[in-house]
Parts: structure tokens; C-alpha cells; sequence
């Protein structure tokens, strides 16, 4: 199966965060951190050990485009290495938890007020405008990050598309890095 959403924007902040949000508001409670997870995660080490332990991925250079989001969870090819697109990356060696049935692709902006009722208020949002949310069963699973164009009613589009699969716990690897860039160079924007 494969979930798309389109006119995805990045809320004019050049960040996308890939996770279960409400693990992400567990491990803030865990971790005795504050509600400005913004703060936290440039001031100290919560935003590496965040990452390092498969609760979000972070994704940088994020333009001020809208895009098309992917999650694919087929196992066939991606729709990024169809003939008609245009791939311009992948990235492998994420893992992601999921503890609460939800994988979400979210922005920089809910992090400066990450209260329950923030994120619960997202959440009913997303669901009710259709945001790039999918349900999941909990477990973790291995993320591979493309990005490119599609072509989208006869215009190419940035895309990025989420290939998503279960993973054991014993056999998660992170093995990518933190702070690259997931810059996409648009033809059209």
C-alpha cells in the first residue's frame, strides 16, 4: 500500500521530523525535558540521543516548496525509481520505533510548545485535513528516505517517499547521519 498527501508544507521552517509523535511526547516526560523541545534539542545532546535512538528522524534543508509526501509500504519498486520521476537521492540506514499506531511526518514549529494538548490538537488536525499521518502497527521499522520530482497533473512535484518496512528490534541499525540535507531542487519552484 501507498499513502500520499499532497501540498505539504514545511511551515516556513527548512524541517521535517519523521516519528510516532506521541513516543516522541513520551520520551520528552521520561527524559524530564521541557515543553520547548526546540530549545532542548539545539541546547543539549536530547536532539542526537532522540535520533540515535529511533525515536524521530530529522530531515534538513527542507525548501519552501509544497510537497508531495509518499509512505510506502508495498514492497514493490519505489515510485521514485519509476521511469516518468525524477530521483535525486536515497538515503538508507534509519530506524524508527512506533508505540502508539501512528507515523507522521511533522514540522519544526509544534516543537517550541510540545504540550499533550499541542500534539493531541496536531494530531486531530492532521486527521481531519488529511496531513501526511498513517496508522502502524507498533514495532520498529527500517526507513529509506527518496526524494525528487514526480510528476504530479502534468507538473513535476517535490517529492519525498518514506519505504517503509518491519524490522525486529534485535536487528535495528541506525547507521546514517543526523544533519544531512534532504534538499530537493524543484524544476518548477
Amino acid at each position: 500500500m501507498i499513502y500520499k498527501f499532497s501540498e505539504v508544507l514545511n511551515d516556513l521552517v527548512d524541517y521535517f521530523l519523521l516519528g510516532d509523535i506521541l513516543l516522541l511526547e513520551d520520551w520528552k516526560q521520561v527524559n524530564n525535558l521541557s515543553d520547548d523541545l526546540a530549545t532542548e534539542f539545539t541546547t543539549n545532546e536530547s536532539g542526537d540521543r532522540v535520533f540515535a535512538e529511533g525515536i524521530v528522524i530529522p530531515m534538513t534543508g527542507i525548501e519552501n516548496y509544497p510537497y508531495t509526501i509518499l509512505f510506502n509500504l508495498s514492497g514493490d519498486r519505489p515510485e521514485l525509481y519509476k521511469e516518468k520521476n525524477r530521483l535525486q537521492f536515497r538515503k538508507s540506514g534509519y530506524s524508527l520505533k512506533v508505540d502508539h499506531n501512528t507515523l507522521m511526518l511533522f514540522t519544526w514549529p509544534i516543537l517550541k510548545q510540545f504540550t499533550p494538548e499541542k500534539v493531541n490538537d496536531l494530531i486531530s488536525y492532521y486527521k481531519v485535513h488529511k496531513k501526511p499521518m498513517i496508522e502502524l502497527a507498533n514495532g520498529w521499522y527500517q526507513i529509506e528516505i527518496l526524494g525528487g520530482e514526480t510528476l504530479q497533473d502534468g507538473d513535476y512535484e517535490p517529492t519525498f517517499e518514506f519505504v517503509i518496512q518491519p524490522t525486529a528490534a534485535e536487528e535495528r541499525i541506525i547507521n546514517a547521519e543526523m544533519n544531512e540535507s534532504f534538499k530537493i531542487l524543484s524544476s518548477v519552484y
